[in-house]
């Protein structure tokens, strides 16, 4: 039985609060004197007794008086039973938002963006088949888009735990019908119903909105001379459970007959925000039963140039590792207007056909596929606490100016890539279970067309995380201690999985419940971005190991040999002084 107090004046959505300026965002409590809440129904009147207290005859409050302190829940319209029961017309998955991350969605979008997708969504399958019992449904399209989209931010919750996290205290309303948090496999059956679909058009909304977020002068960027704002592509694979019709639509890396199947994803992030600017997705080898990693993902980064142009533009430098090269992909990428900073591959000839500029650099001819491009080299060594690595960095760039764009700025330019996109994929995989290199299966479902729809919903939800920290982001207060004191904070400074939990805890604590007024909702919101910007993590720590190290190792019982040093790196152009 609930027993939820109904404040005398109803909470309408946008009402001002009285002796709070307009825009001021305050948490709204409801107190009521605890002898003005009346149980409602007449004895002996039977039923099944759900009801709300509602308030009777409230005089005001004195002091020293008990008082019911309670939060507003939802605001919905009230139905009265004959026996005179207090109950709450509607269905509780109508009210359910997902809180924050839904408010920084929304901010994007536009206002209600998921509820505008799931108008135009028709399920499928048995769902459809109920229509007769529509008025009854505990679930809907957008609950289960927000589902979805929860579940990929819980790792270790099952399916019920994401519902009853998702609904939260709206289950202890006293509906017009009794409500029960539904089972996992009413919303398998609804995953179905919706497809991939209605996912992937929220990814591809919320991505062309964070691409032009992203052309804002005024948001911080990693700037590399005239104006150039540096990105990253880079690719990785995501492992999946092991059914027939997953293997047989992804294939694995490698070999064929073992390993989990996996799925390809290409993404383009901002290498300061690590914010996702552009993803696509495929099999994990070109023919679906492994293959080669390179060719996969340049058939990707091929898909990319021709499905998403508009990420790419005369304002982007895009760092790419070595599985890139192709003089044929590299002119595509060039004739979008935007430039490129990659690295060679040692097996690639580039002969020398100018002199040695000051700066070390010197020009080439790449040619392949019948197509041929003048790009510069700049060749490298890294040295760390006096320790050169043996690796040669070999970066190809069609910025051929030296004095705009010298070798030792491009070289410092090309460690934003792991920052841009190893990190930014690190922190993306930390919300999905079994994330480690040597662990099982990742994402849940058994089905491709549910697989799909599942990685289109972490692609999104992870992306509003990170759109979070920026936010946060923007009303930190500097550095008031350390290395960077003074500095304005930036997202990269920012704990991801504290975004992440904050989250969370705003969806289960329905902090932006659809009906509840709007200073809650902007308080709220204020409050879970407040908590994103107080926690700070160290970047820029210099700390290197070798580079077959891929993994933090168990100090325990870390082999020998395995030393992690703390030191600058310092950048050796080949062919200067420096």
């Amino acid at each position: 039985m609930s027993f939820y107090p109904v404040p005398s004046r109803p909470a309408i959505a946008g009402v001002e609060i009285p002796g709070v300026a307009r825009g001021v965002a305050r948490a709204v409590m409801v107190a009521v004197p605890v002898s003005a809440l009346v149980w409602p129904v007449r004895a002996g009147s039977g039923g099944d007794g759900r009801s709300a207290l509602v308030v009777a005859g409230a005089s005001p409050i004195t002091a020293g008086e008990p008082v019911v302190w309670c939060t507003v829940v939802v605001t919905a319209s009230a139905v009265l039973r004959r026996d005179g029961r207090v109950q709450a017309q509607g269905r509780p998955c109508d009210h359910v938002r997902l809180g924050v991350a839904e408010q920084e969605l929304d901010r994007r979008c536009g206002p209600g963006a998921i509820d505008r997708i799931a108008a135009g969504v028709c399920p499928t399958g048995k769902i459809k088949a109920a229509t007769k019992a529509r008025a009854r449904r505990e679930m809907s399209v957008a609950f289960t888009i927000r589902a979805v989209l929860l579940m990929t931010l819980m790792p270790d919750a099952d399916h019920r735990e994401v519902l009853t996290t998702l609904l939260g205290e709206l289950t202890a309303v006293p509906w017009q019908r009794p409500h029960a948090v539904p089972s996992g496999t009413v919303l398998s059956t609804w995953r179905a119903a919706i497809g991939e679909a209605p996912l992937q058009q929220l990814q591809r909304e919320l991505l062309a909105a964070v691409v032009t977020e992203h052309r804002d002068p005024a948001l911080p960027r990693v700037e590399v001379g005239g104006g150039l704002r540096l990105g990253a592509i880079d690719g990785t694979v995501t492992r999946m459970p092991d059914t027939a019709v997953n293997r047989a639509a992804f294939g694995t890396a490698g070999q064929a007959e073992t390993g989990y199947p996996q799925i390809r994803h290409l993404h383009a992030s901002d290498a300061l925000t690590r914010a996702t600017l552009a993803v696509v997705s495929g099999p994990a080898g070109g023919n679906k039963a492994g293959g080669d990693k390179g060719e996969a993902e340049q058939a990707l980064l091929d898909r990319m140039l021709t499905e998403q142009p508009g990420v790419f533009g005369p304002d982007r430098l895009w760092t790419m590792d070595r599985n890139f090269p192709g003089v044929p992909r590299i002119a595509a990428l060039l004739a979008t207007g935007s430039h490129v900073l990659i690295r060679v591959k040692s097996d690639i000839r580039l002969p020398r056909i100018s002199p040695f500029a000051a700066d070390g650099s010197y020009l080439t001819r790449l040619s392949g596929g019948g197509t041929s491009l003048t790009m510069r080299v700049v060749e490298y060594h890294i040295s760390v606490d006096g320790q050169t690595t043996p690796e040669l960095f070999c970066l190809v760039t069609d910025l051929l100016d030296h004095t705009i764009h010298p070798a030792d700025l491009l070289a410092q330019a090309y460690r934003w890539r792991w920052d841009g996109s190893e990190t930014a994929l690190r922190e993306a995989k930390s919300t999905l279970h079994g994330a480690g290199p040597g662990t099982g299966a990742i994402l849940r479902s058994h089905h491709p067309e549910l697989i799909r729809q599942e990685h289109a919903a972490w692609i999104t939800a992870t992306e509003l995380v990170h759109a979070a920290t920026r936010s946060a982001a923007a009303i930190a207060a500097p550095f008031q201690k350390g290395p960077c004191t003074g500095q304005p904070v930036a997202a990269r400074h920012l704990s991801f999985t504290t975004a992440r939990r904050t989250l969370i805890t705003t969806v289960r604590a329905g902090a932006a419940t659809a009906s509840l007024p709007a200073p809650t909702r902007a308080a709220a919101h204020q409050r879970a971005l407040t908590v994103i910007a107080t926690t700070r993590v160290t970047t820029d720590r210099h700390r290197h190991r070798d580079h077959k190290i891929k993994t933090r190792q168990a100090f325990p019982h870390a082999p020998h040999g395995m030393t992690t040093r703390t030191a600058p790196a310092h950048v050796h152009v080949c062919g200067t002084a420096a």
